[in-house]
């Protein structure tokens, strides 16, 4: 590789200009070009001082060309890699990196095959709520976590372009299922057990604008995980449950708070008067010194180190970050996901091979 690792981008639409902008950022790449079908978005890059591929075969012929960036559709993300990784170039691909897991494992063997690098941008693996997650996960900060839920929402509906048909790979949960279910995986570390998922058709019917997936781990832990993209008042981005105590993150501005237990003495409740009732079990607790507010712990983070661990993976000098073995394990169980709303029951992961 060169000094510079130089990278080529296909699919210069949101997320291929924002993947531009953070390379050109980075000292250690270089923008070789663009591959778009599209004519506004060849003048787009043109005006940025980008130098526009006429063809993909063009990209693959470059010998300059180090790393393929793919920010397609996702329905032709595979072919794109599979050509790219038999013409030389490792490759980062945007999520989900294909549309199925069997495409997914003819990545795998293709990226054996040819000793390429074939990297998914799980890009929110370095959302600071999620790291702060998993930060009290790791520290038993509220004891050890027995649930997590977390919830994406919108009003705005699934944007209006190829997201909202079948064909092309659309639908939130390949859209944000995919982040979910891998960052849940990462923290958690332990098999699935069972999968529960309601896909929600609100104004679409094709595809799911929204969804409630329930994930039942091995020891018995849980997750929910939810999108809906017609919520005019958001629910808490995260809610979090430990043995010692709770915590909550409202939005992206990181707004929450955390409750840990002091102590396991118990001090009767007071009752108080609950709708058309009494009662001590829901009391509030008293300012007795059982419960201690803490803010939110922060963890500083960057979506360039992504990149940069890209790069120092294909030179040998790192380990890579996100493994293909997770994108397939997450994948399998999308699928499951699928497979549960289609059945409206729960599907027990056990007879899933490699989940």
């Amino acid at each position: 590789m060169n000094q510079q690792c130089k990278v080529a981008i296909v699919g210069y639409g949101g997320m291929g200009g924002h993947h531009a902008d953070h390379l050109l950022e980075l000292e250690a790449f270089d923008v070789a070009g663009i591959r778009d079908i599209r004519d506004s978005q060849q003048d787009l890059a043109r005006n940025k001082g980008l130098h526009v591929y006429a063809e993909l075969e063009d990209v693959l012929a470059d010998e300059t060309v180090d790393v393929v960036l793919i920010a397609t559709p996702n329905h032709i993300h595979k072919e794109i890699a599979v050509k790219a990784m038999r013409a030389g170039k490792d490759v980062i691909c945007e999520k989900p990196a294909t549309m199925n897991s069997r495409e997914m494992e003819e990545i795998i063997e293709v990226e054996k095959e040819t000793g390429r690098r074939f990297v998914v941008n799980q890009n929110r693996r370095w959302d600071e709520d999620y790291l702060v997650v998993k930060k009290l996960h790791d520290e038993q900060t509220i004891g050890e976590i027995f649930n997590v839920e977390c919830r994406v929402h919108g009003s705005r509906g699934i944007p209006g372009d190829w997201r909202q048909q079948k064909e092309f790979g659309g639908g939130m949960l390949l859209d944000w299922g995919v982040h979910l279910v891998d960052r849940v995986l990462l923290m958690f570390n332990e098999k699935v057990s069972h999968v529960y998922c309601k896909l929600n058709h609100v104004r679409n019917n094709e595809v799911d604008d929204g969804f409630k997936m329930t994930l039942t781990f091995e020891s018995g832990r849980t997750a929910f995980l939810e999108v809906g993209t017609y919520n005019y008042i958001n629910l808490p981005l995260w809610y979090v449950n430990g043995t010692r105590g709770s915590a909550v993150i409202h939005d992206w501005s990181m707004k929450g708070e955390v409750v840990h237990l002091e102590t396991d003495e118990q001090k009767d409740a007071v009752p108080i008067t609950a709708g058309a009732g009494l009662t001590k079990t829901m009391a509030p607790r008293r300012d007795d010194g059982t419960v201690r507010h803490l803010p939110l712990p922060r963890v500083d983070s960057h979506i360039n180190e992504f990149y940069l661990n890209v790069k120092e993976s294909i030179e040998g000098t790192a380990d890579i970050l996100v493994k293909n073995e997770e994108v397939l394990q997450v994948m399998r169980l999308l699928e499951a996901a699928f497979e549960s709303d289609a059945s409206g029951q729960t599907v027990a992961i056990e007879n899933k091979v490699g989940v």
